[in-house]
């Protein structure tokens, strides 16, 4: 099967996840999420000799609710499960090397399907240990999870 270059996982009209696959090409600057959302993720194609001046983001307050992450997979193959939070399963998806996937809103899960490297960016800050609410039957963290701060 082969996918899009940007899937949309939407729950009653709320983004719950979106992936740019590694075959997505464009031109120039563009976003992929809207500028109310509290993680901005976009994507540059520029030609050689391109500048971007230097510059400093303006400071001004940002609320992290809620939290958003971005997962870009190094190497492996992932299956992505989607939820509501009240634990409603909705939808699932393979993540593969090179994908980038986009976390909003809801709930997600992961099981690696191969061996898999992955990054991950969000909000800071952020306790690995307290800050995940738990969906469903599963109650505890896995323990390569609990690790010390």
């Amino acid at each position: 099967m082969v996918s899009a270059p940007i899937d949309q996982f939407l729950y009653e009209g709320i983004l719950f996840g979106m992936i740019i696959r590694a075959n997505f090409t464009g031109e120039g600057i563009q976003f992929f999420t809207q500028e109310s959302e509290p993680l901005q993720v976009g994507y540059m194609n520029r030609a050689k000799g391109y500048k971007i001046q230097a510059h400093t983001h303006k400071e001004k307050f940002l609320g992290t609710q809620p939290v958003h992450e971005v997962l870009f997979v190094k190497s492996g193959k992932v299956k992505v499960s989607f939820f509501h939070t009240n634990g409603d399963f909705f939808a699932e998806t393979i993540i593969r090397k090179g994908d980038i996937i986009l976390l909003a809103h809801g709930a997600h899960s992961f099981e690696m399907l191969e061996q898999s490297e992955l990054f991950e960016v969000k909000q800071g800050p952020y306790s690995i240990i307290s800050d995940k609410n738990i969906i469903g039957t599963q109650t505890e963290i896995p323990m390569e999870e609990k690790h010390e701060q």
